[in-house]
């Protein structure tokens, strides 16, 4: 859920809408991301650490302290909750990226990075599982509703709201495995499988991003940031690159359509994702959700004055928004590309069927 003019709403909101779909998860991961969340130090990047030890937790903070400007540390406030045990220990460090490490025309995105990946990939027990500003990702083992007190979500309000409830097939149930997959200001969430993973995997190493969550959706979170952040494709461009139409479908489009179509197939393959799914993703401008080719997961939109809504079933929705002004099932491959007031508005789709949410 998302508002377009940024008024926010506590927690207690969203963890109502998803405790409604409890039986959709097994209660083996569980987490929610919130933006606007950190307003008096919206400019830092907020690391928010899990570590598995306390010489984990020592050496990301040597880490940290070494490479980045910290302004705050701090735990995460947690509070006892039956439903979620044995926790790791969980940090957040307010930085920034040191001015040595930022020479003429150097990217402060790429800079934090290269840091998450670092500490991901090479300190042992201990994983970066938020880096964006004024925003944060909070997940666990267990189901969502009782992630959200353990982590005491309804103390804090957000303008935009993301919620997963997990029940995991082929990947291991675990802290760092839950979902939101998060990078930089990056938050996505995902109901199905993607069985493209190894090629999006090697594709994504190509590029320097280091996969080791050990849970498919991480590449999601990844290939937004190279192909929206790195290569500038605009939000729906990119859904056409990561949910292409079928080349039977591109053969049967319009003429000035197709030329991108197949230029988009051709540059972007292995950034293909295959598999049966529904994404959600969060950002600093905006919400967008969109399902697979052939929409072999469920996904309805639906608004509500300023507020969009986006999730797998209907009825969460109305569980915290009785009487939406629309509600509707996107096509296959159509994203709901959501915006805050103020930000970048919506580029002409790729294949002229999609809509803006926000300008519907």
């Amino acid at each position: 859920m998302m508002h377009r003019r940024r008024q926010k709403c506590s927690g207690e909101t969203i963890m109502k809408s998803i405790a409604l779909l409890h039986d959709r998860s097994n209660g083996l991961g569980g987490g929610f991301a919130a933006y606007g969340i950190y307003p008096e130090l919206p400019d830092h990047y907020a690391l928010h650490i899990m570590a598995y030890s306390d010489v984990a937790q020592r050496r990301t903070q040597e880490y940290v302290q070494q490479h980045l400007l910290v302004e705050k540390a701090e735990p995460i406030p947690t509070r006892a909750h039956p439903g979620v045990v044995d926790p790791p220990l969980l940090w957040r460090y307010f930085v920034l990226p040191r001015p040595a490490d930022l020479p003429e025309g150097a990217d402060e995105a790429d800079v934090m990075i290269r840091h998450v990946m670092t500490i991901n990939e090479t300190i042992e027990g201990a994983f970066v599982f938020s880096s964006g500003r004024n925003m944060g990702a909070f997940k666990a083992v267990g189901y969502a509703e009782d992630v959200g007190r353990f982590y005491r979500l309804d103390e804090y309000e957000g303008w935009t709201w993301i919620a997963h409830g997990r029940f995991p097939t082929n990947t291991p149930g675990w802290w760092g495995g839950a979902h939101p997959f998060t990078l930089l200001d990056w938050a996505v969430i995902h109901n199905g499988e993607i069985s493209s993973y190894g090629i999006n995997k090697r594709y994504l190493e190509g590029f320097g991003y280091k996969c080791t969550l050990l849970t498919d959706t991480e590449v999601m979170a990844y290939l937004l940031d190279l192909l929206v952040r790195k290569h500038g494709l605009p939000m729906e461009i990119a859904a056409d690159a990561l949910a292409a139409p079928f080349w039977k479908v591109i053969d049967r489009a319009p003429e000035h359509q197709q030329e991108l179509l197949r230029a988009l197939r051709l540059v972007y393959g292995p950034a293909l994702v295959n598999g049966p799914f529904a994404i959600i993703f969060g950002h600093s401008r905006g919400m967008v959700g969109f399902n697979d080719r052939i929409k072999l997961r469920p996904m309805v939109a639906a608004e509500h004055g300023d507020v969009l809504y986006i999730a797998s079933e209907e009825s969460a929705i109305r569980e915290i928004c009785p009487s939406p002004d629309r509600v509707w099932t996107p096509k296959a491959g159509e994203p709901v590309v959501g915006w805050l007031e103020g930000e970048g508005q919506p580029q002409a789709a790729a294949a002229g069927t999609q809509v803006a949410a926000s300008t519907a």
